[in-house]
């Protein structure tokens, strides 16, 4: 292998990490309303498990209000049990036409924990870009054998360094921008 593919895989890696920590950090409530904390719920739809999103139309009309209108009238049911039996930990209000679901504010301590399970989901990306840039390294020094020059190869080193750097940088924000969603009551 060259030493620009070593590269170009711990770079992918590294930003797979990233993206992965950004949609992750999406999924945890921060006290707003966001149509996006339904995406890992499924319901029942003619035989096979479908997103909420797939069988109603989901809108955010104000900052703690989550509004569902299904389009068929047998759907209300299956959303509703889904919603209840998912990890959301907010009861639906039905009035036969809407099912809302009231995002309540956040305790204090409900804070303090969202904001650790957000520090630890930045904590294994950290881990993943290490790991990345660990491979790339072990396989720039394994080419040294192969008859890479040293040289070249400490060049690399210090590319895949950067790049680590890089990424840690974007985690960092990243965790820092979700940390100042959380604690803004």
């Amino acid at each position: 292998m060259e030493v620009k593919e070593y590269l170009s895989n711990a770079e992918d890696s590294m930003q797979l990490a990233v993206e992965y920590l950004e949609d992750t950090l999406s999924h945890i409530r921060a006290g707003k309303a966001s149509a996006r904390l339904l995406d890992g719920i499924r319901v029942e739809y003619y035989g096979s498990m479908a997103p909420i999103s797939n069988v109603a139309n989901v809108s955010v009309p104000d900052a703690r209000t989550i509004a569902i209108t299904p389009w068929e009238k047998a759907m209300f049911k299956e959303i509703e049990k889904a919603i209840i039996n998912s990890e959301l930990g907010i009861t639906p209000e039905n009035n036969g036409e809407v099912i809302r679901l009231s995002i309540p504010p956040l305790t204090e301590d409900r804070r303090k924990q969202l904001v650790k399970q957000s520090k630890g989901e930045a904590e294994n990306a950290k881990v993943s870009v290490r790991n990345a840039r660990r491979e790339a390294i072990d396989g720039l020094k394994k080419e040294v054998k192969n008859g890479l020059s040293e040289d070249v190869e400490k060049d690399a080193e210090n590319d895949v360094q950067k790049l680590h750097d890089k990424y840690m940088k974007k985690i960092d924000a990243a965790f820092a921008e979700k940390e100042k969603e959380i604690l803004t009551v």
